[in-house]
């Protein structure tokens, strides 16, 4: 498949006359549209993402997320497009699909002074069940813990932000920049109190990119010292690198699908789009956890499930080993003409 795409030329034939081009130099630039798939889902009560096996980067980093080239000649559309090569590579067929954001920053593939096209992904968000697709192809499912491990607060404040990341961030913000930075309505110390939830600030589970991209900008993630080692070494930081790298920006991808999902699920429900036809709502208190990081208080929960009309009960029980026999629910598919935001509204304030 030819996936390169050329979307300028010499325009030897545009006459001297015209004022859109007067005085401009026209060079040749080739562009290569990728896609990229952000597969996730969640198995044994732990979020997962569809990751593949490559040879390893700069770095060693050898995961990344399924991605393949975008050919206009193939694909009537870009999501045409990710299905069909999704389906092939894994042998998934995706069934909810949203695009994130377009990756096109020079360098993003991390090769100084290549000069091969440059490449331009546009991400997207992809809801399955692992249970959907237990015969892969290719790849397999990882928790997405492993490459943020600070995003997981099921167990209470991760022990990585106040014994490294708080410390070594404190440092980065003293230091002086060594490259030209763009102008922000907040200086460092104050993005980094609010994205971490220091000092008495909340925790905002939604703010996934910004947090990896603080790292990435102190030099605190594989993927700045392999891409930017001179900023990285200037910061003095002796820190491990915080998470597993991923292969090339995937997980600032990564990171983008999860804020991306956390938020969404708050006003629309696509949580049920991870859920089994028919469930408990302790199991869909744990894929509600296992999505935005927290444990939940369990009555709390159940009462705004139900109260919101999101859930109807099927007449069914579901036998426990060791306990009662639970409830089984489905998902109540007239709340989506009910009302425009039917979502899991939940109050997650953390400091």
């Amino acid at each position: 498949m030819n996936s390169s795409m050329n979307f300028s030329s010499e325009f030897s034939d545009v006459p001297a006359a015209d004022p859109l081009t007067r005085g401009m130099r026209l060079d040749t630039a080739a562009v290569e549209i990728g896609l990229n798939a952000a597969i996730v889902s969640v198995s044994n009560d732990e979020p997962v993402a569809l990751v593949v096996r490559d040879k390893p980067d700069k770095s060693g980093a050898t995961e990344g997320l399924p991605f393949g080239p975008f050919s206009p000649f193939d694909h009537r559309t870009l999501e045409i497009g990710l299905r069909s090569w999704v389906n092939e590579q894994t042998g998934i067929d995706l069934g909810y699909v949203e695009q994130l954001y377009t990756f096109g920053d020079r360098g993003r593939h991390a090769q100084p002074g290549d000069m091969n096209p440059h490449i331009v992904s546009i991400g997207y968000l992809a809801l399955t069940r692992a249970g959907d697709a237990e015969d892969l192809r290719a790849g397999g499912w990882r928790s997405w813990y492993h490459y943020l491990p600070w995003e997981d607060w099921r167990k209470g404040r991760p022990e990585v932000i106040d014994r490294v990341i708080a410390p070594e961030l404190a440092d980065w913000a003293e230091s002086p920049n060594v490259r030209p930075a763009p102008a922000r309505p907040l200086d460092r110390q104050q993005r980094i109190r609010i994205c971490f939830g220091l000092d008495g600030a909340t925790w905002d589970e939604e703010k996934v990119l910004e947090r990896y991209e603080l790292l990435y900008e102190a030099g605190l993630v594989t993927e700045a010292r392999r891409d930017r080692p001179e900023t990285a070494a200037a910061t003095g930081t002796t820190a491990l690198p915080i998470g597993a790298p991923m292969r090339f920006d995937h997980r600032r991808i990564l990171a983008t699908a999860i804020g991306r999902v956390r938020a969404k699920i708050k006003y629309r429900p696509v949580i049920f789009e991870l859920m089994a036809e028919e469930f408990t709502l302790f199991e869909l208190q744990k894929h509600v956890e296992a999505i935005l990081g927290p444990h939940l208080h369990k009555q709390n929960f159940r009462r705004l499930v139900e109260s919101a009309g999101l859930v109807e009960p099927t007449g069914e029980v579901k036998t426990r080993t060791g306990g009662r026999p639970a409830k089984l629910f489905r998902f109540r598919r007239e709340v989506l003409m009910e009302r425009p935001a039917p979502g899991v509204r939940i109050n997650l304030g953390r400091s």
